[in-house]
């Protein structure tokens, strides 16, 4: 149906391979048959919660990000491990990241946040029936959590505090689910 735009891989191989993330090579014929190169990075693909309160506050962290070199407020989130289920991730990233529990886990969605240059996909859950217990960070994570209302966070979209796409959407899917336009 769409052969008129796909593209096709001739040759792959790897051009980078580090402990977090992987850069692929590959050619490709194009449309048009001739060939390019398309390199993009190798992601195993990871989680992003919404926990809400049951007062409907919701539960963010501030977490330093060294390429930007500052702070950003995000939605929990995690690398998904091999084999993993997304489900039991993002209940083992919620836990050890915030020491937050859920009751209640829903789908949300899936994303992909850098289509250009990456493979990865972002699996997003809604979480509620929060319970509060002690954090596990990983060895070199340092964030802390904080809370806003769904409307402090569409403002701070707004206003360019809240950049994180991750975040940004999951603040827009949150304020549809919160005020019953959308249910999951």
């Amino acid at each position: 149906m769409d052969s008129h735009l796909k593209e096709t891989r001739i040759d792959s191989a790897p051009a980078f391979e580090g402990d977090f993330l992987n850069v692929q090579r590959d050619t490709v014929r194009l449309p048009d048959g001739k060939t390019t190169l398309r390199e993009y990075i190798k992601h195993p693909g990871a989680v992003v919660i919404l926990p809400v309160f049951d007062d409907g506050t919701i539960l963010l962290e501030r977490q330093f990000r060294y390429p930007l070199d500052r702070v950003f407020i995000e939605f929990p989130a995690g690398k998904i491990d091999p084999g993993e289920d997304p489900l039991v991730c993002a209940k083992r990233e919620l836990k050890e990241e915030t020491g937050y529990t859920a009751s209640d886990w829903k789908f949300v969605c899936t994303i992909h946040n850098a289509i250009a240059y990456s493979d990865e996909h972002l699996e997003i859950y809604l979480a509620r029936g929060l319970t509060a217990g002690d954090s596990e960070l990983d060895d070199g994570e340092f964030l802390e959590t904080i809370t806003a209302s769904t409307e402090e966070m569409l403002a701070w979209v707004r206003e360019g505090k809240i950049t994180d796409v991750k975040t940004v959407i999951g603040t827009f899917w949150l304020e549809k689910i919160l005020t019953g336009q959308w249910t999951v």
